[in-house]
C-alpha cells in the first residue's frame, strides 16, 4: 500500500495530461518526427545545405558553359583568321612591313 501512495503524485500528473497526448501512437509519431527532423543523417539543416550547394554548382556550371562557348567561338575565329590572330597577338609582320603598336591609356 505504501508503494501505491508514492506513485500517486506521478499518476496525478500523468492523468492531468490530455488523453490524446498520452496515446502511445501519438508519442511514437512525435518521437519519429523529432528524430527525422533534427537527429537523422538527412535532417532538415543538412538538406538545406545540400540544396544551396546544388544551386551554387548549377550556377557555376552555367558560367562554365558560357566560358566554353566563348572559348570555342574564339578558337573558331582564330582558326579562320590565323594571320590576323598572329599579327594582333604576337605582333608578327611580313618582311616588307613595319608594325606600329598603339597603346590606349
Amino acid at each position: 500500500m505504501a508503494a501505491k501512495k508514492s506513485q500517486d503524485p506521478l499518476l496525478k500528473l500523468w492523468n492531468k495530461i490530455p488523453p490524446y497526448l498520452r496515446n502511445r501512437y501519438f508519442l511514437t509519431l512525435v518521437a519519429f518526427t523529432f528524430l527525422m527532423v533534427f537527429i537523422d543523417r538527412h535532417d532538415v539543416a543538412t538538406q538545406y545545405r545540400l540544396h544551396n550547394t546544388v544551386q551554387r554548382l548549377e550556377t557555376e556550371l552555367e558560367s562554365f558553359d558560357e566560358r566554353i562557348d566563348a572559348a570555342e567561338a574564339e578558337k573558331l575565329d582564330m582558326e579562320v583568321n590565323r594571320e590576323r590572330f598572329a599579327r594582333e597577338s604576337y605582333f608578327m609582320q611580313k618582311d616588307d612591313e613595319d608594325v606600329f603598336i598603339l597603346v590606349d591609356e
